[in-house]
């Protein structure tokens, strides 16, 4: 994976659900050029974040010994945009999973401001299936440290 659209997970609760949070900066080269004068993260890029969320929690689920891949987005639908200092959080829970693949449905929140509505499916794909292919394509081993939640009381106790 190029380019992780998720800073960290604040929930993560193994075949279930997840939420992650994406802060919004200028410091992001496509904000520059999308749209001139009126700079709004592009809604494909709001879709790549919730699935990144999505994907990880069905990629987890197999302990990441397959290639999660976007197959279908049946549903989405958008409500408004993320500017620079917005931090998006991404929603998804997970309806099915299967040996195949699976099915989350998420929402992308600005606070209780709703974004964006999605239902992804996902294919599970075998590594010996894609020749070429590298161990931890879809999310590198050194990238799994974002799937580390703090416990509540850890929480708690570090903001005194």
């Amino acid at each position: 994976m190029r380019w992780i659209w998720i800073d960290r997970f604040v929930e993560f609760s193994s075949g279930s659900h997840a939420t992650a949070v994406k802060c919004v900066t200028m410091a992001e080269d496509h904000l520059h050029d999308h749209f001139p004068g009126f700079p709004v993260m592009p809604h494909s890029l709001i879709i790549e974040g919730l699935a990144q969320t999505g994907g990880i929690l069905v990629g987890e689920t197999q302990q990441f010994r397959t290639v999660i891949v976007l197959a279908k987005i049946p549903k989405v639908v958008f409500h408004g945009y993320a500017m620079p200092g917005d931090t998006l959080t991404y929603s998804v829970k997970l309806l099915d999973m299967r040996p195949d693949g699976g099915i989350v449905e998420g929402t992308a929140k600005i606070g209780e401001q709703l974004v964006a509505e999605i239902e992804i499916v996902f294919a599970s794909i075998s590594q010996a299936e894609i020749p070429g292919i590298s161990q931890g394509f879809v999310i590198p081993a050194q990238m799994l440290r974002i799937l580390s939640v703090p416990e509540p009381a850890a929480q708690a106790v570090a903001g005194g």
